[in-house]
């Protein structure tokens, strides 16, 4: 039997925002409650790795989660694009996870009832060297079995009058989805069998017993007055916190691991909307990304309602919680990335809308680097502590493929 032992608490009158179940039984040797999988972080991919072990009845899985909703970071505050998986090395974890993820998030969609359009998407060139990248790109495509053709300036011109280029390399494969409906989905099958996600539940320390083959202690702070602290017993501990997992993954390490332990760099990227009606784009538009792919670049996209919005651009800052906007700050430099593609577009048509932040394991400057999913119990000693670090693009469209690449390398 499961009893409400976590909830958010809205001050000065508590609220029923959310609840969340843990065992009743406690357990010995100073843990308050115990379950089988602990996943830290409750955005898309976490939530994706706790409906996946959720599925084996058996056990017991919880999604915590330190602010007041589920993917209130990187997951909501992205372009929500379904990608084809075209850009990364062949053998990348980038490559094959975003591949078979975007098989399994399409069936999920429409098996669900998730809002979700296959729009398809350009990318364009702008001169002979690049139409030769997006060539060298399509034969790349042909080899992972990624739907991809070329297009000339007067096809696109026919298509999309407004767009304008040398040539184009089209995905009709890539997509667009409501993020928020796909998250609340994950959350849904989570509970329904019978594990759970806690909200304003923050980790702030862990202890390994014996490296974790007897499982880990988590302390949780909470902003419930009578319940401000607890310890969570966990067999396993599943590090999918985004932004900060580096952070996270320190809590289990000594003190001599952490220099030499992963560390992430913050891609700041700002969104601006349309707001005028003088252009009308019925697909996503992309440039050419820089040769270490550290961007996609700052692109085009349409939502559900065909709203228009461009971004992100990239700017690296020091902190994971810097969204702050300035309206006019490098707005020249943004309008001239768009104005590359769409040369009707001018500083008064759009306005800022919102940020996001990317965690990357490739520094400013750095060659591409890859996903990062490993059990530690080899380099670090710590038996099934799953780390995910550096989910960034293109993790949503992956999230379902990570889950079940997660659950394979738990031992």
């Amino acid at each position: 039997m499961l009893r409400s032992v976590l909830r958010c608490i809205s001050k000065p009158q508590r609220s029923s925002y959310s609840t969340t179940t843990l065992p009743s039984a406690a357990v010995s040797s100073g843990s308050d409650f115990a379950v089988d999988h602990l996943v830290i972080g409750g955005g898309v991919v976490g939530l994706a790795i706790g409906r996946e072990l959720a599925q084996n009845s058996s056990e017991t899985t919880l999604v915590v989660e330190k602010n007041r909703s589920i993917g209130e970071e990187t997951s909501s505050r992205n372009s929500e694009v379904i990608h084809a998986g075209i850009y990364y090395p062949n053998d990348s974890l980038k490559t094959k996870l975003c591949i078979e993820g975007k098989h399994l998030l399409y069936d999920y969609c429409q098996s669900r009832n998730i809002p979700h359009k296959k729009v398809g998407k350009w990318i364009v060139a702008h001169d002979e060297e690049q139409t030769s990248y997006l060539e060298k790109l399509q034969q790349k495509t042909k080899e992972l079995g990624v739907e991809t053709h070329m297009i000339t300036k007067s096809e696109m011109l026919k298509n999309e009058p407004h767009i304008f280029g040398h040539s184009s390399l089209v995905s009709p494969t890539t997509g667009i989805i409501d993020t928020h409906s796909f998250m609340e989905s994950l959350k849904g099958e989570i509970i329904d069998n019978g594990s759970d996600v806690a909200l304003c539940s923050k980790v702030i320390a862990i202890e390994p017993q014996n490296n974790g083959k007897s499982g880990y202690y988590v302390t949780i702070e909470t902003n419930d007055p009578d319940l401000p602290q607890m310890t969570i017993k966990s067999q396993t501990i599943i590090n999918a916190a985004g932004l900060w997992s580096d952070k996270i993954f320190q809590l289990a390490l000594q003190k001599d691991q952490i220099p030499n332990s992963p560390k992430l760099y913050y891609a700041k990227g700002r969104y601006y909307s349309y707001s005028g009606n003088k252009i009308k784009v019925d697909r996503l538009i992309y440039p050419v990304p820089d040769p270490n792919i550290t961007t996609l670049g700052t692109h085009l996209t349409i939502d559900l309602g065909g709203k228009i919005k461009f971004g992100p651009d990239i700017n690296w800052t020091d902190s994971p919680t810097d969204y702050k906007l300035t309206e006019n700050e490098g707005i020249k430099e943004f309008v001239d990335a768009i104005k590359s593609y769409l040369p009707a577009i001018t500083a008064s048509d759009i306005f800022i809308d919102y940020a996001g932040i990317r965690p990357k394991l490739q520094p400013p400057g750095g060659k591409f680097h890859d996903f990062m999913i490993r059990n530690e119990a080899q380099d670090y000693n710590l038996f099934n502590f799953v780390n995910l670090l550096g989910i960034e693009s293109p993790g949503l469209t992956s999230s379902l493929a990570i889950a079940k690449y997660t659950k394979g390398i738990i031992l």
